[in-house]
């Protein structure tokens, strides 16, 4: 690099999901989000809940980028979230510090975020599950950071493998984090309503005693199947 970057980026401007479309989700399982995607969207499973929702969470994101062994950028956000949003804060993976603990997940839930999700580490575990904000990360360590930047806010980032831009669409419950593009809120949650449908139907017959799903009978007795003895 041929001179330093700022210690900090902001975009504090981008389209977020209507209301009408968060309704469309709430409720839904990663699980099932995933299966209106093509089995596609889920992070990596190493980033698991410290404390995940009772059921799930269906909000906005709001995006940041934090060097290793810094959370400037973290902390940034209480100047931009807006309540409701979960904070989705990549790190590169990095997990020798922790990007947060429980004083700025308190502020942040004060700010109005409803959960927090980050391919970095955490600490003050006791006290991050008393502030009460759903937390994933990616690891715990009791090391922490410097908030020097640089960092940014509100720009697109890669966490936990998969592409996250602000405005899209979070779904995290105890299984994982499921993020939906913006551009696909509305044929996704299309998909998800036929995937809820389905899904329950099965469950009633499984509930009733279902024992073998009917498309097994198209799998055995086909050449693609031998037997042997």
């Amino acid at each position: 690099m041929l001179e330093d970057p700022p210690i900090l980026t902001v975009r504090r401007k981008f389209p977020r999901p209507s209301e009408a479309q968060l309704r469309r989700f709430r409720g839904a399982y990663t699980a099932q989000v995933v299966d209106a995607m093509e089995g596609r969207g889920g992070m990596t499973p190493d980033i698991k809940p410290q404390i995940p929702p009772a059921v799930s969470i269906a909000a906005p994101v709001l995006t940041a980028f934090a060097h290793p062994a810094d959370n400037l950028a973290l902390a940034a956000c209480l100047d931009v979230l807006q309540k409701g949003d979960v904070i989705v804060c990549a790190a590169d993976g990095y997990r020798q510090t922790a990007l947060t603990g429980d004083l700025l997940c308190g502020m942040l839930r004060n700010a109005g975020a409803i959960g927090v999700v980050t391919d970095g580490a955490i600490r003050d575990q006791d006290g991050v599950e008393g502030m009460g904000l759903p937390v994933w990360h990616g690891g715990v360590t009791p090391n922490s950071p410097a908030r020097v930047g640089p960092g940014t806010v509100g720009l697109d980032i890669l966490c936990g493998g998969v592409a996250v831009s602000s405005g899209d669409l979070v779904v995290a419950d105890r299984d994982g984090v499921v993020i939906v593009p913006h551009d696909r809120i509305d044929d996704v949650a299309d998909r998800l309503d036929q995937v809820r449908a389905g899904e329950a139907a099965m469950e009633a017959k499984v509930r009733a005693g279902l024992a073998r799903p009917d498309w097994l009978d198209n799998v055995f007795g086909t050449p693609k199947v031998r037997e042997v003895d």
